[in-house]
């Protein structure tokens, strides 16, 4: 369950709208993405794998309070997500208000308070990692995952293999690919 809130709201532009556009086509959810009051909306998701892709999505756009609640949800679903209720839900309030203290603007709160904190430890690693990558770490980033081997894609970037390379290492691509299963597993823990 994530409930995520748009930082300096009264000072900039609603972005809550492009940012459901972005996410409900894209991301395998049980309950869509959906504004819940103002410039919050709230998502229920399954796979914790998932929930840490949205996590570092968000944290690249910028901008956002994360809450990661993780937990049971009461069933049978509600056909909205702005009606649901259960401990995750829960969570996921205190974590998004929690996170709105942090340096980090993400929290995660669950039934597995030890767990709940461990996978929060990783996320905010991971959060530092995408937010001090530059560009031109993420463009190299991008072709690889992508599908792109190195070689093609310093042939589009029109550099050498090495530079590459070079762009990897500095975004710290191979630590997040170690650190996303860790803050999954974690996270399926803190659930309980």
């Amino acid at each position: 369950m994530l409930t995520v809130d748009q930082r300096a709201s009264r000072r900039s532009p609603d972005r809550v709208g492009d940012v459901l556009r972005l996410l409900n086509p894209a991301v395998p959810a049980v309950l869509p993405f959906e504004r819940t009051a103002g410039d919050e909306f709230q998502g229920v998701l399954a796979e914790p794998d998932v929930v840490v892709d949205v996590v570092l999505r968000l944290v690249r756009e910028g901008g956002w309070s994360i809450g990661v609640g993780a937990g049971p949800v009461q069933t049978p679903l509600p056909p909205s997500t702005r009606a649901g209720a259960g401990p995750a839900f829960l969570s996921a309030r205190r974590a998004v208000d929690a996170a709105k203290q942090r340096a980090s603007r993400l929290a995660v709160r669950g039934a597995v308070p030890a767990d709940a904190g461990d996978a929060q430890a990783v996320l905010s690693a991971l959060a530092v990692v995408v937010e001090r990558r530059s560009d031109q770490a993420w463009e190299a980033i991008e072709l690889v995952e992508g599908g792109r081997t190195q070689a093609q894609a310093a042939t589009e970037l029109g550099i050498s293999r090495q530079a590459v390379g070079q762009r990897l290492a500095a975004g710290l691509w191979e630590l997040e690919r170690d650190l996303r299963p860790t803050a999954a597993r974690l996270l399926a823990r803190a659930a309980g």
